[in-house]
């Protein structure tokens, strides 16, 4: 008899115990909102709040691995962006991956230091 076994049961004749499942099951959605979901909501905020944090004249790497320098913010939630010489897409903001950015940014300025 395992460990989980031995827990589950009570001594009344080895029937389980419903308090035992009913705590088990809490603990299972305690250790997935810790480890899956709170994480992921942390980063979507994170995400959020960088795409409102950048500016115009920044470079930027988007999700789809496209680099660029920001143009223009405009109201509706979209960014102008000049991908080169006289070539200006437009695209959302939520479409700017902080992540590739930030190495980006990291790397210029490594460079610069240099």
């Amino acid at each position: 008899m395992s460990t989980v076994d031995f827990l589950l049961m009570a001594s009344e004749g080895g029937k389980p115990n419903p308090m035992m499942n009913i705590i088990f099951m809490a603990g299972m959605i305690a250790v997935m909102y810790f480890f899956m979901i709170r994480p992921q909501m942390k980063k979507a905020k994170e995400q959020k709040e960088f795409s409102n944090s950048t500016n115009a004249g920044e470079s930027i790497v988007t999700s789809a691995g496209i680099y660029g320098k920001i143009v223009r913010m405009n109201d509706d939630g979209t960014l102008a962006v000049e991908i080169d010489r006289n070539t200006i897409i437009k695209m959302d903001k939520s479409a700017v991956s902080m992540e590739m950015t930030m190495a980006l940014r990291k790397k210029m300025s490594a460079e610069v230091k240099a």
